[in-house]
């Protein structure tokens, strides 16, 4: 039995949404170990200049996609769908879900100051955002959270693989104010 060649077979039938390395094990009964290395057979199969394909990792599951170098040709051939673009409105909600997961609708509001709602649901039914659950505030609004589709949309491996972002702390808010107000006195003073 050729378990590379199952594997591989099992990669193409889940097709885009792929298959969790659980239930790889689980089919072929293998132990951690023994997937690990059949998984790196079969990505050195699948990393010749002579194919297409290449196997993806994203959260616990993978999947056999189309080579990125070769991006541009398929794109060519099929077109590319603007309306499947993420708006900069929708990817800031997804910034904020992503960073602070998990988070409420109104915990997004107060921090992008204005609503959210439109955004959510978009989000929520491209795949990119689940519920986590409820909060105990009162109304029981929903957490969200990123799902292993983000992790694909975006090439990561998991939520750790996100930028860290460094914040200076030193800086206060009268600060800021003070420093652009004496720019504006010497504009004026310019003048």
């Amino acid at each position: 039995m050729d378990k590379v060649a199952i594997i591989e077979g099992l990669l193409f039938i889940s097709g885009e949404d792929g298959i969790e390395y659980n239930d790889i094990q689980k089919v072929l009964d293998l132990s951690s170990e023994e997937f690990e290395s059949i998984l790196e057979q079969l990505k050195e199969i699948y990393a010749s200049s002579s194919r297409g394909l290449t196997i993806e990792k994203f959260g616990c599951k993978i999947r056999i996609t189309t080579k990125k170098e070769h991006q541009k040709y398929y794109e060519q051939y099929f077109g590319t769908e603007k309306e499947d673009c993420l708006s900069p409105a929708a990817l800031e909600v997804l910034a904020i879900i992503a960073y602070n997961q998990p988070v409420t609708r109104s915990m997004i509001d107060d921090i992008r100051g204005v609503s959210s709602s439109h955004h959510l649901r978009r989000l929520l039914s491209k795949n990119l955002i689940e519920s986590k659950g409820k909060s105990d505030l009162p109304g029981k609004p929903n957490f969200y959270g990123t799902t292993d589709c983000f992790l694909n949309y975006f090439g990561l491996n998991s939520i750790d693989q996100l930028p860290k972002i460094d914040f200076d702390d030193n800086v206060e808010e009268s600060d800021l104010y003070e420093s652009k107000y004496n720019e504006d006195i010497e504009i004026l003073d310019d003048l």
